[in-house]
C-alpha cells in the first residue's frame, strides 16, 4: 500500500473540516432556535409546553443517529470514507431545505409537525453516518504526530458550526423585530445552510480516499470478521460509549446556555445568543488547543485533569450565573466551563480512533457516538428543562453535569495512552531501564 501523499495533511484535511463544519451548522440550528421553532409548528397556550414539544422533535433527530452509524459507517468502513461523507452531506441539506420552507402549524395544521419530524430523521441518520467517517478520515490523513490535532478539528468543525450559528442569530435578532423574527426570521438560518449544499458537495468531492492507505507501526492492525474485531476491543468501545455518553451530556448542557439565558435569567434573546457565539469561539480554541497538547505530553493527562477542574466549579459557575442574572457571569461562566470541557474532549477523538483497528473503525466509532447522541444527545435539553420545572430550581443543568463528569472522568482515567510521542518516550525508558538492570546484573 502506497504511502499518504504530501498534500493530503493540509488542503484535504482542510476541505473535510469545512465540508463537517456545514453538516453540522445545519443540524445544530435547530437548538437555537428552539422557542421560535416551537411557535410555529407547536402553538400551545402553554410556553413551557410548547417548548418541550419544540426539543423533543429536535431529539427525534437523534433516534437515527445509531442507523445512520450502523449503516454509512459500515459503508465507509467497506467503500471508502469519501462516498460516505458525500452522501451524508447530500441528506443534511435537503433535509435543512425541508425545514426551512415547511409551512406553519398555522397554514397546514397536523401536517407541519409531522414533516418538521420527518426532516429532523433524516438530518439524524445523516449526521450519525457522517461522524465516524470523518474522524477516521481525518485520523487518517493527519501525520503521524498531529493525530491529536487534526482529529480534534472534528469537534472543533462542530463549534465553528455553533459559531456562525450564533453569528447568524444575533444579526437576525438585531435587524429585525421581535415579532417579524419570530414569525419568519428564524427561517432565514435554515435557508442560509441549505444554501451552502452546492459548495459543501463542491468541497467533498475534492477530497482523495484513506481507506487504503497504509497504516503505521503506533497504529492497531487486526484482523478477521467484525464480530472477532468487535469482542477483542470490547474494552475500548465501552469506554469510548461511556465517554460519549459523558461529551454529550456536556455538549448539549453547554448548547443549552442560550435557552437557559431566555427563559432561566431572562434575558434578550440577543444577549442569549451571544453565549452562543462564546460557546463556539472556546470550543474551536478549546478543542484545538487539547488535540495540540496531547500530541506532546500524552492523551490521558489532557483528558483527565480538565475534566477534574470541570467537576470542581460546575456548580459554583452556575450558582454565580443564576444569583447575579449579569451578561458578565453569563459570558465569563459559559467561556470557563467551554475551555475546561472541550480541552478534556479534544484528544478523545484520537485516543479512540487510535485505538481500533481499520477494518471497524469508521463503524464503531460512528455507532457508538450515535448511539450517546440518540440516548443523552435527544432527552439531556429534555431533561434539565423538566428537572427546573418540577424542581423549581435554576441549577438543575450543573446537577445534570456535575453527575455525568464524574462517570466520564472514571472511563476516561481507565483509557491506554495511544499518542505516537508519548508511546516512544514510554518505550525508550523501558528500554533504557531494561539495559541499565542488564549492566547492573
Amino acid at each position: 500500500m502506497s504511502a499518504p501523499p504530501a498534500t493530503l495533511s493540509r488542503r484535504h484535511v482542510a476541505a473535510a473540516v469545512i465540508g463537517n463544519a456545514l453538516e453540522f451548522y445545519d443540524f445544530v440550528t435547530y437548538a437555537f432556535f428552539a422557542v421560535q421553532i416551537g411557535h410555529a409548528f407547536f402553538p400551545t397556550h402553554n410556553a413551557y409546553a410548547s417548548l418541550m414539544l419544540s426539543l423533543g422533535t429536535f431529539g427525534a433527530g437523534f433516534a437515527m443517529r445509531p442507523l445512520g452509524g450502523i449503516v454509512l459507517g459500515r459503508y465507509a468502513d467497506k467503500v471508502g470514507r469519501k462516498p460516505a461523507m458525500l452522501l451524508s452531506f447530500a441528506l443534511m441539506g435537503c433535509a435543512i431545505l425541508a425545514v426551512a420552507v415547511i409551512p406553519s402549524y398555522a397554514m397546514i395544521g397536523i401536517t407541519a409537525p409531522v414533516l418538521v419530524v420527518l426532516a429532523r430523521m433524516v438530518q439524524g441518520f445523516a449526521l450519525g453516518g457522517e461522524v465516524g467517517s470523518s474522524t477516521a478520515f481525518l485520523m487518517e490523513a493527519a501525520p503521524l504526530y498531529e493525530r491529536g490535532f487534526y482529529a480534534a478539528w472534528q469537534g472543533g468543525s462542530q463549534y465553528i458550526a455553533s459559531f456562525v450559528g450564533g453569528i447568524v442569530g444575533v444579526v437576525l435578532t438585531t435587524a429585525m423585530d421581535p415579532t417579524s423574527f419570530d414569525t419568519y426570521g428564524w427561517r432565514i438560518a435554515f435557508a442560509l445552510g441549505a444554501l451552502t449544499l452546492p459548495f459543501g458537495l463542491l468541497v467533498r468531492k475534492s477530497l482523495p480516499e484513506t481507506l487504503h492507505l497504509s497504516e503505521d507501526a503506533h497504529t492497531v492492525v487486526q484482523t478477521g470478521r467484525t464480530a472477532t474485531l468487535l469482542r477483542s476491543n470490547a474494552r475500548a468501545i465501552t469506554l469510548g460509549l461511556i465517554v460519549l455518553a459523558s461529551a454529550t451530556i456536556f455538549t448539549y448542557v453547554t448548547n443549552y446556555m442560550t435557552t437557559f439565558a431566555e427563559t432561566v435569567l431572562h434575558m434578550s434573546a440577543r444577549v442569549s445568543l451571544s453565549a452562543t457565539l462564546m460557546l463556539g469561539i472556546c470550543g474551536v480554541i478549546g478543542m484545538q488547543y487539547g488535540g495540540w497538547l496531547s500530541d506532546r505530553i500524552g492523551r490521558w493527562p489532557v483528558m483527565v485533569i480538565p475534566r477534574l477542574i470541570y467537576i470542581v466549579v460546575v456548580y459554583p459557575v452556575y450558582l454565580w450565573m443564576v444569583d447575579t442574572r449579569s451578561v458578565t457571569a453569563l459570558l465569563v461562566g459559559t467561556a470557563f466551563l467551554q475551555l475546561l470541557g472541550t480541552i478534556s474532549f479534544a484528544p478523545f477523538y484520537a485516543a479512540l480512533t487510535e485505538s481500533l483497528p481499520k477494518q471497524i473503525r469508521g463503524v464503531v466509532f460512528g455507532t457508538i457516538y450515535a448511539i450517546s447522541i440518540a440516548t443523552f444527545g435527544g432527552t439531556t435539553q429534555l431533561v434539565i428543562t423538566w428537572l427546573m420545572h418540577i424542581t423549581q430550581s435554576p441549577l438543575a443543568p450543573a446537577v445534570y453535569s456535575l453527575a455525568s463528569g464524574v462517570i466520564g472522568t472514571i472511563a476516561m482515567a481507565m483509557m491506554r495512552e495511544t499518542a505516537p510521542a508519548k508511546l516512544e518516550q514510554l518505550r525508550a525508558a523501558a528500554r533504557g531501564g531494561a539495559a541499565a538492570a542488564a549492566s547492573a546484573d
